[in-house]
């Protein structure tokens, strides 16, 4: 019967360890990617800010639902005037 005298904190040790050399290799790997290929990657960066735009505009407002707090749910809000629905700013 075989035993595993090593303790928990043994474990963590070489938990931690194991994370520093995983991020370190990953690191090591990053470098060399942009390294290498930083003539590939450049030209395409004004394209890649631009993309940014529509697709933070997206995900940080919640798709289109910004300007609506808590306070201004659908019920508590007086009826419009237009008789349709417009959608505001």
């Amino acid at each position: 019967m075989q035993h595993d005298h090593r303790g928990p904190d043994m474990n963590d040790r070489y938990r931690k360890v194991s994370r520093y050399v995983f991020f370190g290799f990953v690191a090591v790997a990053a470098y060399f990617l942009i390294a290498e290929h930083r003539a590939h990657i450049v030209p395409f960066l004004p394209f890649v800010l631009l993309a940014a735009c529509p697709l933070m505009h997206l995900f940080h407002h919640g798709g289109h639902k910004h300007g609506d707090d808590e306070q201004s749910s659908p019920d508590s809000r007086p009826p419009s005037n237009s008789g349709g629905s417009a959608h505001r700013h």
